[in-house]
């Protein structure tokens, strides 16, 4: 299970340190075996590990090739996915294209979403949240699966 925030340096060659919370998580569950691909909502990353990452792949590829928003899915979800591995040092190297995506330099955070992780430009972060936090409610009535949310 995957929590929290950090703020992490990209270095030169587009390496991340992951946090040893999660570092030790990752090698226990899956070896240091993980999977990045895009967000087709936000200009960040989605970073699982391996096991996660084979059973939403085997849900993608089960779509019909025939419907358009399932195949855009397809091209852009699996598309995208790059394996990686974390180093001895606990680092992952995020390929070239999905840091130019992602629009990731140096600062980044890591957003610990549950079964996976999101990696964003801290500024692009930033900016999502605070949006996030003064968006207008009016947008639409809440499910009511969150109505009933109690935090």
């Amino acid at each position: 299970m995957f929590r929290g925030i950090n703020t992490i340096n990209l270095d030169a060659k587009g390496r991340m340190a992951m946090p040893a919370r999660y570092r030790e998580q990752l090698v226990k569950s899956c070896s240091g075996h993980l999977v990045v691909t895009i967000d087709t909502n936000h200009r960040c990353l989605l970073l699982y590990p391996l096991a996660e990452w084979e059973q939403i792949e085997r849900q993608i590829e089960s779509l019909s090739s025939f419907d358009p928003m399932s195949q855009r899915v397809k091209h852009l979800l699996i598309g995208h996915a790059n394996d990686l591995e974390l180093d001895n040092s606990g680092r992952i190297l995020l390929p070239q294209e999905l840091r130019q995506y992602a629009q990731l330099e140096k600062h980044v955070c890591l957003i610990g979403q549950g079964k996976k992780l999101e990696i964003w430009d801290q500024a692009s972060w930033t900016a999502q949240r605070d949006h996030w936090l003064t968006e207008n409610s009016t947008e639409g009535e809440l499910p009511e699966k969150l109505r009933t949310l109690a935090l």
